[in-house]
């Protein structure tokens, strides 16, 4: 049975953006809420400070100091470890003022620790009035940019409700190589309405001439928050305005399964024969430039997380904060004074459920299963099917035999997870 453990990362999600994109189910807040004489940045941000500390108390507590000695001799003892990976989400985080950036991450040096090599991660928007200062950035301790480039299309990015110019992605990319960020990512999205795949074909080609270390490429996904269920009191999402709805509605329309299918298998070869590593089924990276963050989450590891709607996981249990940020800044900033922790959910991990989602996690990643996980149990007969459609292939990781996705089996990745849940 697995026993709670202390983080190795920590998730920051700071949720505002200038404005909202149609297809977008983050937890955001923009217009106004982002900017203007009644922007409620700055009373989030110190929410978000609070709620570290917090949380830091909790993990005091829990698990001890980050790397502290025992006073009385100067040995070591048994405490956590600094964070190996801090990441910055949103909403457009570059949006955050230099100031607070560093602010936030003094508290997280002094109450969790980050060692010496961690990779900390910032979202970003090219556009010029949304990237922010990246070389204030990089004083903070920002080591890695993640630019949600989406396209580079003109076009494409009007379709999808995005503000900037593929120009402004280059422009944003050489400002922060400027400031001395050693890590760049782009995202990417594919199965956009109306997207060809020789389209999608000349945005990869675009954006590897930019020089990038870590392309994201996502198939467009247009989920309904409000109809699974997740967008009431506590959830962790918010309701999908009206106008958003109406947009999603007529962009399934103009989606297509195959054309999808066709533009990841392009993708796929196109940047293999570029010599990049599809380490995991949506990601691809330079050598030594894998995300280590979005690793900790695909290896099933312990992190932390703060901030409206964020995610932790401690190892045996799932712990979210709602959306609402109304709820979690009054929480956190009482007018009488006694701050408490925002309201979320928790959900406890069965073995069963663990054993699952240790095998389907592994499996989005190139170095797949051992072969000994599918030798035994309900997943043997699953494995058995894959195996017959060419879903899972043999490979030899280090001496040691492993099955792993195949090209179709990255496709048709969802049906397999399900049968194995």
């Amino acid at each position: 049975m697995s026993t709670p453990q202390p983080p190795i990362a920590l998730y920051i999600h700071l949720p505002f953006c200038l404005a909202r994109c149609p297809y977008c189910d983050f937890v955001v807040y923009a217009g106004g809420d982002a900017r203007g004489p009644q922007a409620r940045t700055e009373r989030l941000y110190e929410a978000v400070g609070r709620e570290l500390e917090l949380r830091a108390d909790a993990l005091d507590h829990r698990f001890g100091r980050p790397d502290a000695d025992d006073l009385r001799t100067g040995a070591p003892v048994d405490r956590r470890v600094p964070l190996r990976s801090v990441y910055f989400g949103g909403g457009t985080p570059s949006l955050v003022p230099g100031e607070w950036l560093e602010r936030l991450v003094a508290i997280v040096r002094s109450r969790y620790g980050i060692a010496p090599d961690a990779e900390v991660t910032l979202e970003a928007n090219p556009g010029p009035g949304e990237r922010g200062d990246a070389a204030a950035f990089r004083r903070a301790g920002v080591t890695r940019i993640s630019f949600g480039a989406q396209s580079m299309d003109a076009a494409e990015l009007r379709r999808l409700g995005r503000r900037h110019s593929p120009e402004e992605v280059a422009a944003s990319m050489a400002a922060a190589r400027a400031a001395g960020v050693a890590s760049i990512n782009l995202d990417l999205l594919y199965d956009v309405p109306g997207q060809s795949v020789a389209a999608w074909e000349a945005t990869i080609r675009a954006a590897l001439a930019l020089g990038p270390d870590h392309l994201s490429l996502y198939a467009l996904t247009l989920d309904d928050p409000d109809a699974e269920g997740i967008t009431g009191k506590d959830g962790d999402h918010l309701p999908t305005p009206p106008g958003a709805r109406r947009w999603r509605e007529r962009a399934r329309v103009e989606q297509d399964d195959d054309r999808a299918a066709d533009q990841y298998r392009l993708a796929t070869d196109l940047l293999s024969a570029e010599g990049w590593r599809g380490y995991e089924i949506s990601n691809w990276a330079r050598p030594g430039h894998e995300s280590r963050h979005n690793l900790v989450y695909w290896e099933r590891g312990s992190y932390e997380a703060v901030g409206p709607g964020a995610h932790a996981f401690d190892g045996t249990a799932r712990r979210w904060n709602a959306a609402a940020m109304e709820p979690y800044v009054a929480a956190l900033m009482p007018i009488d004074g006694r701050r408490a922790l925002p309201p979320g959910g928790r959900e406890e991990i069965s073995a069963e459920t663990a054993t699952a989602e240790r095998m389907i996690l592994a499996l989005r990643l190139d170095g797949g299963v051992p072969a000994t996980w599918a030798e035994v149990g309900p997943a043997s007969g699953v494995f058995s099917w894959a195996r017959s459609l060419g879903l899972v292939e043999p490979i030899d990781l280090d001496g040691e035999p492993r099955l792993r996705l195949t090209t179709r089996g990255r496709l048709l990745s969802n049906e397999l997870f399900e049968r194995l849940l």
